[in-house]
Formats: structure tokens, C-alpha cells, sequence
């Protein structure tokens, strides 16, 4: 059997690579693929340098815009602040707060100064402690109607009774209308002691007003 003829281009394909280290000149390089993932690079070619020379530039723009804001406020004047008028500084920690004034409470409602007004003022009152009635001065149960509570109120002054009932009449038309005929009318007219009351209340204003 023949031995296989050696192939020329291939010999000088093994050879060149030594002929070229004994020559001293470096074989070309064989280009090699895509750096694989997760192996270093060159310094200065990677993530970690690229975010460094990023954050080195943020920090010289922060810096440059803090001089800059330095210059451009440094012409406003801050007053200082009044603390007298917020409020008192935190103390050191453990030391007891101030104590806050006790609210004072409010002041009790005046009785009222003049004689018809008291009277009329009494008398709401006196609706409201022993009930309030139609149809009679009492009924029964002790309860009263608004001319019942004037006359129990005014101790049997009949002049100080007819002065309060006229008030109270006066104050009901001006809140009802001129067509009501009289005190028990109006009285009588309701199911219950709520809107006699309050009239006996608005009496009272209006006699003090006038100082009777």
C-alpha cells in the first residue's frame, strides 16, 4: 500500500506559526468569540466603573449646586424665630412639662335684673321642673300650664302676673303672627310643653329689654 501523499498546503499551515516565533514576530491572533458572562474585563471596562465615574459626577454637581445656592441666598435675611409665640422648647429628656392652665369655667348666667323679667324667667323654669298642661292653670298631677307657672311665680301679685301676661302675649304674636287671641289660647294649642317654654324664655328677654 502507498503511503498518502503529504499535502503541501497543509504542511505550511503546521509550520507557519513556528517559522514566525523563530522569525520574532508574534502569530496573528485568532479572534476570539463574545467574552463570556461572569469573566473579568480589562480595568475600566465594567459595570462597577462605569456607576463609579457616574456617582463621582453626581458629587460634583451637588456640590456645584450647593456654592451656587450659597451665593444666590446669601442676600435674604431670616428673622429669627419668636419661640414665645409657638411655644415653650423641648426640655432635657426626664424634666417635667409645664402644666397647662385648668380651663376656667364659664360664668353663670345672670339672673335677670328687672322684676316682670325674673318673673317670666321663673316661670319657664317652673314648666320645666313640675311639667307643663293644657286646658286648666293645674292639673291633677301638679303639672302647669304658662299662665299657672306666672301665677305660682308672682306669689299673688295679680299687677305683677298681668304685666307678665301681657309681655308674653306681645312675645308670642311677634313670633306667630297678631291673630293669636290670648296667653291659654296659644297654650292650648300644643301637645306638648316645648314651644310654651321657649315663649316664656323670649318674654323674659324682651321685658328685660324694655327694663320692666
Amino acid at each position: 500500500m502507498q503511503s498518502p501523499t503529504p499535502n503541501p498546503v497543509a504542511i505550511a499551515a503546521a509550520e507557519e506559526p513556528a517559522a514566525a516565533e523563530r522569525a520574532g514576530v508574534a502569530p496573528p491572533a485568532v479572534a476570539e468569540p463574545e467574552r463570556r458572562a461572569g469573566r473579568p474585563g480589562p480595568p475600566g471596562d465594567g459595570l462597577e466603573a462605569r456607576l463609579a465615574a457616574v456617582t463621582a459626577e453626581m458629587d460634583a454637581r451637588l456640590a456645584l449646586a450647593a456654592v451656587a445656592y450659597e451665593v444666590n441666598t446669601a442676600h435674604i435675611e431670616t428673622p429669627p424665630v419668636d419661640w414665645t409665640r409657638i411655644g415653650a422648647p423641648p426640655g432635657p429628656p426626664g424634666a417635667p412639662s409645664p402644666t397647662a392652665p385648668a380651663p376656667t369655667a364659664p360664668p353663670a348666667l345672670a339672673p335677670h335684673a328687672t322684676p316682670i323679667a325674673a318673673l317670666l324667667h321663673r316661670a319657664s323654669l317652673r314648666l320645666r321642673t313640675d311639667g307643663w298642661c293644657a286646658g286648666a292653670l293645674t292639673d291633677e298631677d301638679g303639672h302647669l300650664c304658662s299662665q299657672g307657672a306666672i301665677r305660682r311665680e308672682s306669689g299673688g301679685d295679680r299687677h305683677l302676673e298681668a304685666q307678665a301676661m301681657t309681655v308674653l302675649l306681645e312675645a308670642i304674636r311677634r313670633c306667630f303672627g297678631p291673630d293669636v287671641e290670648s296667653v291659654p289660647t296659644f297654650n292650648d294649642a300644643w301637645g306638648n310643653g316645648r314651644e310654651p317654654t321657649r315663649m316664656l324664655e323670649q318674654a323674659a328677654v324682651l321685658a328685660e329689654a324694655r327694663g320692666i
